[in-house]
């Protein structure tokens, strides 16, 4: 199973690709002798990846690929990393000259980049535990079932409408690595992706099997900006001219990819046929304009209340937890106090991020927390830490004269508290209590990471699929300020109330 111990080479070997990306930028006067190639080193092998070797440098069959481009261009390639799902606005920049790192070939794409021939034909496969194999075969099996995949792909496409047709319910991934341990856990159903990430799948975690029945059909291609259709020619002329020769065919033997689709694939295109984008087409055109909001707007709507919820849950939870450890703080016993500033230090001292793996990755084994309760109480316990902060401030603020009269008065310390020194504590923590109910609100995009599709996940798979972050980021933008607006506004009048 995968496991840290299994994720910590890799990820260092992804921050030594990093730096060498920073070091050498993404221009150099030398620009026109290189052949600056874009991808992504998180994807692991057998697309591109840090050399266990030599950390420097990036190895995988894309690389080859890229070398193969640039020595048929009379230039030197040179890797540029870019984050999978800024691979497309990249292109479109201008940032490199060509984008690879195992991205599919789809009408989206071919309607905004200038995009090359498919160079690979890969399928999507169903992956069930070895129990299920009899059980889930086909995607109408799984009505009613929870399939992860990957957001803005064929695979994603493909569940969405099995989604309508059968109730099939996807579940949406930031990484390839999750979805097949979640499945060995039970947290999912099935696992639909394209078959070289199935088989990584299956051999990371013994217990999985990949059905052999194809769900659909894609491509693996290349991409440039648009106005760099003449590169574009040319690295076509190359890559027909690899596969006529075999230098490609001697590539993917090399990364273990190479199968009888791929024959198939360089007939037609040496051929001079036009292979098709996918042998299972969504159902419709990519949308665009004032028709992708309209059909995008229901599942932004639903992404936007799961926001409201998640961040109104939250806070509620941050509150009370806020107000228990700043009361521990300030009337507890020594050792309270010191146990539970080391709670806040340490909620505080590190990512939410990270806190959020823990809680729903890394927690898994003990107790299986479903996502939403996971991202709740991530962003719960987070904002507790800060809110805690806060009350301290606020309780500690108050004027000690006050506190003597009501002792004076004969008040008790409880009395004292909820009677004099609460209420003028509320006062003060009220606006820095607005301020971190709209940044939690902002926060809780985060939790896509734990399959939580909230409203900037549903926005960026909008805008994979238009190719255009302006009119779904337009969208987002005022939900996202038609949500945080009424809450100043509400909390305005408090303050006013309370200082009247």
């Amino acid at each position: 199973m995968h496991n840290t111990a299994q994720v910590m080479p890799r990820t260092l070997g992804l921050l030594a690709v990093l730096m060498l990306a920073w070091a050498s930028g993404p221009a150099s006067a030398q620009a026109t002798r290189e052949l600056l190639w874009g991808g992504d080193a998180e994807g692991g092998s057998p697309f591109v990846e840090a050399d266990p070797n030599d950390l420097t440098r990036v190895v995988g069959f894309e690389v080859e690929v890229a070398g193969l481009l640039a020595q048929g261009l009379g230039r030197t390639p040179r890797f540029l990393q870019v984050g999978f799902t800024s691979l497309d606005a990249a292109a479109a920049r201008g940032d490199f000259d060509v984008g690879l790192s195992g991205i599919e070939d789809s009408r989206a794409r071919q309607s905004r980049l200038a995009v090359t021939i498919p160079y690979y034909e890969f399928r999507e496969i169903l992956t069930v535990r070895d129990g299920d194999r009899a059980r889930y075969r086909t995607l109408a099996d799984l009505a009613g079932q929870r399939v992860a995949t990957l957001g803005a792909t064929l695979a994603y496409d493909l569940l969405v409408d099995a989604q309508s047709r059968f109730g099939v319910m996807p579940v949406v991934y930031e990484d390839d690595v999750h979805p097949y341990n979640d499945l060995l856990l039970g947290r999912v159903d099935a696992v639909l992706l394209d078959y070289v990430l199935a088989e990584r799948g299956v051999r990371r975690n013994p217990g999985l099997t990949n059905q052999p029945t194809e769900v659909g059909v894609g491509y693996y291609v290349g991409i440039l900006s648009p106005q760099n259709t003449a590169l574009r020619d040319q690295m076509n002329a190359i890559l027909l001219r690899a596969m006529q020769d075999g230098r490609l065919e001697t590539i993917f033997r090399r990364w273990k990819m190479w199968n009888d689709d791929q024959p198939r694939l360089y007939a037609r295109l040496i051929g001079g046929e036009k292979a098709a984008t996918s042998s299972t087409e969504p159902p419709a055109a990519p949308p665009s304009g004032l028709d992708a909001a309209v059909r995008y707007l229901p599942a932004l709507l639903r992404a936007a209340v799961i926001t409201l919820a998640l961040s109104c849950l939250s806070m509620a939870l941050a509150v009370a937890f806020g107000v228990l450890i700043a009361s521990g703080r300030v009337y507890g016993p020594p050792a309270a106090r010191m146990l539970l500033t080391g709670w806040v230090e340490l909620i505080r001292g590190t990512p939410l991020l990270l806190q959020l793996f823990v809680l729903y990755f890394g927690l898994a084994e003990i107790i299986q927390l479903p996502a939403f309760v996971a991202a709740l109480l991530g962003l719960g316990l987070n904002y507790a830490a800060y809110e805690s902060e806060i009350y301290r401030g606020a309780l500690e603020a108050v004027p000690v004269g006050q506190l003597d009269a009501a002792r004076t008065l004969g008040l008790s310390e409880r009395q004292t508290l909820i009677l004099v020194r609460g209420p003028q504590a509320f006062r003060l923590a009220l606006a820095p209590m607005t301020n971190d109910f709209v940044a939690l609100l902002k926060d809780s995009s985060l939790v896509s990471v734990i399959t939580v599709v909230e409203l900037t996940k549903e926005t960026s798979i909008f805008a994979a699929n238009i190719g255009s972050w302006v009119l779904p980021g337009a969208m987002c933008a005022a939900m996202y300020l038609v949500l945080s607006l009424p809450l100043a506004r509400v909390a305005r009048r408090l303050e006013r109330g309370w200082k009247r």
